[in-house]
């Protein structure tokens, strides 16, 4: 089964094979959503799996989110969980495929689900996506993994190379609130599309 494909996912899903979901919004992008003051931004949320934070985004009054994903099985428990979340703003797509502008993009370490031969269409995508002045914020992998992934490991330095042309890079360091497994493992990113 093809690694990169909604099957591959899906049945990562239905086997238990969710090392990756913490089973709540982790800390780090929690705090980032607390500070959030604009009700109104438009937020999409790619590669959502569980979408814990879709969920606590919704539950805090961010009614103009969406989630991202092309795996069935992620957003059928994800519709069992929040019922009353609008149909509407579940996309069941490619995220390279999916066209729409956005205030902010939060990242839950979706990038190291792709080998580095993938990210540089990845950060293409995700600035094509944001608004002028739009952001991307969240936790990337900051350390190789000892097996072929999903996930795939990363740097600061490539994470900076990747970014830098298309984004003012506001923040990109170690998590200081991450959970304890990660520690000092992730960054956190803060990236501002560049205009023009």
């Amino acid at each position: 089964m093809e690694k990169f494909s909604p099957e591959f996912w899906d049945m990562q899903y239905k086997e238990g094979k969710t090392g990756w979901d913490i089973g709540y919004v982790s800390p780090p992008l929690k705090e980032y959503i607390d500070q959030l003051t604009d009700r109104s931004l438009k937020i999409l949320v790619p590669g959502a799996g569980s979408a814990w934070e879709v969920e606590y985004l919704f539950n805090n009054h961010f009614k103009n989110t969406f989630l991202l994903d092309f795996s069935e099985e992620s957003i059928l428990r994800f519709r069992k969980r929040c019922p009353v979340f609008p149909e509407d703003h579940i996309i069941k797509e490619n995220f390279f495929e999916h066209s729409g502008q956005y205030d902010r993009i939060l990242e839950q370490t979706f990038i190291t689900s792709f080998p580095t031969q993938h990210r540089q269409a990845f950060a293409r995508q995700v600035s094509h996506l944001l608004k002028p002045g739009g952001k991307f914020v969240g936790l990337m992998f900051n350390h190789e993994f000892p097996f072929d992934g999903p996930p795939f490991g990363g740097t600061k330095q490539e994470y900076q190379m990747l970014f830098e042309d298309l984004f003012e890079i506001e923040k990109l360091e170690i998590a200081y609130n991450s959970i304890k497994p990660r520690k000092g493992r992730e960054l956190f990113v803060v990236l501002r599309k560049k205009s023009g």
